[in-house]
């Protein structure tokens, strides 16, 4: 393993475990995804059971947006909401639409964020928490270092700490593909898409980790990101077995980001919705091999839904 001087500064903060493995889970897009399905409640219940389950501190980002039916506030959806805080879990403001700040002024995200805090805020406060994390869109943060800046400023002005993200991955794209399988009655396709979206997450958790070592010199506390869906309701429970059985315990988003990986500097901004741990070997001019190895999306599930 590598010694570097930010090795050095982690061990004496106290960051030396022989095999540091941690995990904060977080889920966009709450209350759920459904791909036409309507199944907010089994996709609630199910995440839920599993967080419950496995003892997992899993933060929900919310789009306000998704709590209105027809311009109408749906009680029903911010009850969905509720049972993550009653079952001791944390709710981030994610924007009231997904809006693409890369798309947008920041005058207009900013009005998005804020309009998307109206129901969580005072729903957490019944609960004695505090909604203070903030989840990008898209992973869009700033196309360029001033409208990043412009973010940052804005999101601390306003008690907002953000959430970045080291493993990403395109598992939206097998939620869609098994919930079209679902749909039509598929079970033989469900199946196989659900095994391949474990063999991918599997994968991507070890590139990333790999991705940290050779950035870091050490394996970092991970934030990895999925979505409210009906497969991460169906087969999280087995994904986090997988990540269990590597040595992985699963950690809050406010202990994540005591990792002092997270104060890394951003130099270099485009219009890309990646990992940090990108944003960070690109800053340090890291090139070629150190973004090798990511796992490949099958083409059977990028191939068009319906």
């Amino acid at each position: 393993m590598k010694t570097t001087l930010f090795t050095i500064l982690i061990c004496f903060l106290g960051y030396c475990e022989a095999q540091n493995r941690r995990m904060c889970v977080t889920v966009d897009d709450l209350p759920a995804v459904h791909y036409g399905l309507n199944n907010r409640a089994e996709i609630t219940d199910g995440l839920l059971a599993t967080f419950i389950k496995y003892e997992v501190p899993a933060i929900g980002y919310v789009n306000e947006g998704k709590l209105y039916k027809d311009g109408v506030l749906d009680q029903q959806r911010v009850a969905y909401l509720e049972q993550w805080l009653k079952s001791g879990l944390e709710l981030g403001n994610h924007s009231f639409s997904h809006m693409n700040y890369h798309k947008n002024s920041l005058e207009a995200f900013g009005e998005d964020i804020l309009k998307g805090e109206q129901i969580i805020k005072p729903l957490s406060e019944k609960y004695q928490r505090k909604v203070q994390y903030f989840r990008h869109p898209y992973l869009r943060s700033g196309a360029t270092k001033e409208t990043s800046n412009s973010l940052k400023e804005f999101l601390q002005s306003n008690g907002y700490i953000e959430a970045p993200v080291t493993i990403d991955n395109e598992e939206y794209l097998f939620a869609k593909a098994y919930a079209v399988a679902i749909r039509k009655g598929d079970k033989e396709q469900a199946l196989k898409v659900a095994e391949s979206y474990l063999e991918y997450m599997t994968l991507q958790q070890e590139y990333y980790e790999k991705a940290s070592n050779d950035l870091l010199g050490r394996n970092m506390d991970h934030i990895l990101l999925i979505h409210a869906n009906l497969l991460n309701a169906h087969y999280l429970d087995e994904l986090l077995d997988i990540y269990k059985e590597k040595g992985y315990e699963f950690i809050s988003q406010e202990a994540a980001l005591k990792y002092p990986a997270y104060q890394l500097e951003v130099t270099i901004f485009d219009d890309w919705g990646i990992s940090w741990i990108h944003r960070w070997g690109m800053s340090k001019g890291l090139k070629g091999d150190f973004f090798k190895g990511e796992a490949v999306t099958p083409e059977f599930i990028k191939e068009p839904q319906q």
